[in-house]
């Protein structure tokens, strides 16, 4: 059997991944990168940005070649609407058109939500901050091949702002927790079947306290928290969830979605 071809999609911008590299983070697309290898080293990977890739126009032409696409988190905010955000709806769009199968994480989520009809918007009942907690499966969701052994209710990474407010038609709500309704979810758009989830399998616990450390003037001043002792007790509560968690329970959805690639 030939290896599998897969596109991944870095939704932060080049700019932004500058500055990981320069504060010795991983960026999103490196650390999905080591994830999918934990599991399978038998895929032909390619990496694409289109908010600054001059050729993405080619891209978009040959993307039938593709088994399947993970469009991974940004640090954009969809409802500000720039010309780099209109370029990745655009591509988007294009892959929905031509890829069967899709893994959209935190910010990809959005992003196909959005062009499929549906909507986001800051969240009201407050942020992920490195961690979601209660994320709870619902009856649908246990059903469904993305949940396959995993915990009815888990904790997970995850840092995000915004979140899903309305589904695109003929969705099915897979899971949710107190902070977001759609932590988990299906739907079809042109001839994608998109897995959707608004957190972080593929990111450990560790980088995500090295992100709220990086990031913390950028927190404060959005008061997501109050100041660096909020900071430091959260990040305490953080390494305690990390030395209870295994990895291959933390990383269980992409597993499962790596596994439907090969018997779809």
């Amino acid at each position: 059997m030939s290896n599998l071809k897969i596109l991944i999609v870095e939704g932060n911008l080049k700019e932004e991944n500058k500055s990981f590299i320069d504060g010795g983070i991983k960026t999103h697309t490196e650390s999905l990168k080591d994830s999918i290898s934990y599991f399978t080293n038998n895929l032909e990977i390619d990496v694409t940005n289109p908010s600054s890739d001059r050729n993405i126009s080619e891209i978009a032409k040959d993307l039938k070649k593709y088994d399947g696409l993970i469009w991974g988190g940004s640090s954009l905010n969809i409802y500000n609407n720039t010309p780099e955000i209109k370029r990745q709806l655009d591509f988007m769009k294009e892959c929905q058109n031509n890829i069967r199968n899709i893994f959209a994480i935190c910010w990809g989520m959005q992003v196909a939500v959005t062009v499929a009809g549906g909507q986001v918007k800051k969240c009201l009942k407050g942020a992920h901050r490195g961690i979601a907690h209660d994320v709870v499966i619902n009856e649908n969701g246990l059903k469904h091949p993305l949940y396959k052994n995993k915990d009815k209710k888990f904790n997970t990474p995850a840092f995000n702002f915004d979140e899903v407010v309305t589904l695109p038609k003929g969705s099915v709500l897979l899971s949710s927790n107190p902070i977001n309704k759609v932590m988990g979810v299906n739907f079809k758009a042109g001839i994608s079947n998109i897995w959707g989830i608004q957190y972080h399998p593929e990111i450990t616990y560790s980088k995500m306290i090295s992100l709220i450390n990086f990031r913390k003037d950028r927190l404060i001043k959005k008061n997501a928290f109050t100041d660096q002792s909020e900071i430091d007790t959260h990040v305490k509560m953080i390494e305690q969830e990390n030395k209870i968690t295994h990895k291959n329970s933390r990383m269980r959805e992409l597993q499962n979605w790596l596994s439907y690639l090969w018997i779809d």
